[in-house]
């Protein structure tokens, strides 16, 4: 099993969750145990599981609540019903809960893990269907920026280098036109200045920025594949 995988267990019995631990530790499963639905629902809001054990007859809130109410909330979630003393209605009513199946006491060895491995191989590729629509946009989003950079980068280095040419002509006619308007020596000297300043800036453009587009490049490809 390439990752640790939690498994919850919900039972007044503790033997249940003990025998649980017991099979399923050593397969590389993290199992947890719940007394009663309540204390199961606390754990749920704040942890993900990749498997849910619900016993039906447990004091309070029974374990068919417990698996409406989760799959309600977390409908990627598959939730197994424990129980010795299944009937047909209860049987009805976790399948229209979604209920991803039963096991029957008493429990083996066999039955824990066999049920453990076949529902979370099932729940996988169901889990990433239903996967957030946020996430999914998010991963799209930077997929399409690591791909884009290239041609950002592209942009800038063709782009810049007529800037600052533009840069150039719009300071030298600014300069000729404050020269012809007879402006005080204060601001002709400034307009000289820009003048003479304006090939240098468009230098500074022709050279600096395609490193500025290589740079955004790198930075946006690095936060992409970081993400």
């Amino acid at each position: 099993m390439s990752a640790l995988r939690k498994v919850l267990v919900v039972d007044d019995d503790p033997v249940v969750g003990k025998s649980f631990s017991r099979v399923l530790s050593r397969k590389g499963y993290a199992v947890i145990t719940a007394a009663d639905g309540e204390e199961a629902l606390k754990k749920l809001a704040t942890e993900d599981y990749d498997v849910v054990y619900t016993d039906i007859k447990m004091p309070g809130m029974s374990g068919l609540e417990v698996a409406e109410r989760v799959k309600a909330k977390r409908p990627w979630t598959p939730v197994v019903i424990i129980t010795g003393y299944g009937t047909a209605e209860h049987e009805a009513r976790a399948k229209a809960a979604g209920v991803s199946g039963f096991l029957h006491k008493p429990l083996s060895p066999e039955m824990i893990e066999e049920s453990a491995r076949e529902v979370i191989a099932v729940a996988a590729p169901e889990e990433e269907a239903t996967e957030s629509p946020v996430r999914k946009e998010s991963v799209l989003k930077n997929i399409a920026l690591f791909f884009a950079a290239p041609f950002i980068a592209l942009a800038y280095i063709i782009a810049f280098p007529f800037v600052g040419a533009a840069m150039l002509v719009w300071f030298a006619g600014k300069a000729a036109a404050n020269r012809r308007l007879g402006v005080t020596v204060g601001k002709a000297a400034k307009s000289t200045g820009l003048l003479v300043a304006a090939p240098f800036i468009a230098l500074a453009c022709l050279v600096l920025f395609p490193f500025i587009g290589l740079a955004m490049l790198a930075w946006i490809g690095g936060r992409a594949a970081l993400k």
